[in-house]
């Protein structure tokens, strides 16, 4: 969660804790791109309006790196800001907006809508690694079809 506003932190951590996931804040983008390199995460909270370095610059960042690219970015944004700022967060990668002042239960569902899914890629990154390894060892003349019979491998 980055927000550059403590009291906004502060009520993120109050309605996201009941979820049980962990949750790491950073006061700036500076500071979420440091945090970035510490952890990894499922799901990016990030204020669009912040000094220094704004949301719309941190989220360019964070998917310019391949290590963090496809951590879905949900961008908290106040109601007045304008279409054009949220079409680029889109442009960006952004997956999802969340207005402030933020409803808790909405809030809540797509936080954790979008853990599940990410407990769904990780799951299917080791299937698939698993999957190499045995095509890997099984003997010569093994082919792998799509659903169109057509070679996969």
């Amino acid at each position: 969660m980055v927000d550059d506003r403590p009291e906004n932190l502060r009520a993120l951590e109050g309605v996201l804790e009941p979820l049980g996931y962990p949750l790491i804040t950073a006061d700036s983008g500076d500071e979420a791109l440091r945090r970035l390199l510490e952890h990894d995460f499922a799901l990016i909270l990030l204020d669009v309006r912040m000094p220094d370095l704004d949301g719309l610059e941190t989220a360019r960042l964070i998917k310019g790196r391949v290590r963090t690219q496809d951590i879905p970015i949900v961008f908290l944004t106040a109601a007045r800001d304008d279409v054009g700022d949220i079409l680029r967060g889109y442009g960006i990668g952004a997956v999802d907006y969340v207005l402030k002042p933020f409803d808790a239960e909405l809030l809540r569902s797509k936080v954790a809508v979008f853990a599940e899914l990410e407990r769904n890629r990780r799951a299917l990154k080791r299937s698939e690694a698993l999957l190499d390894a045995v095509f890997e060892a099984a003997p010569i003349g093994r082919t792998v079809l799509d659903g169109e019979r057509a070679i996969v491998r």
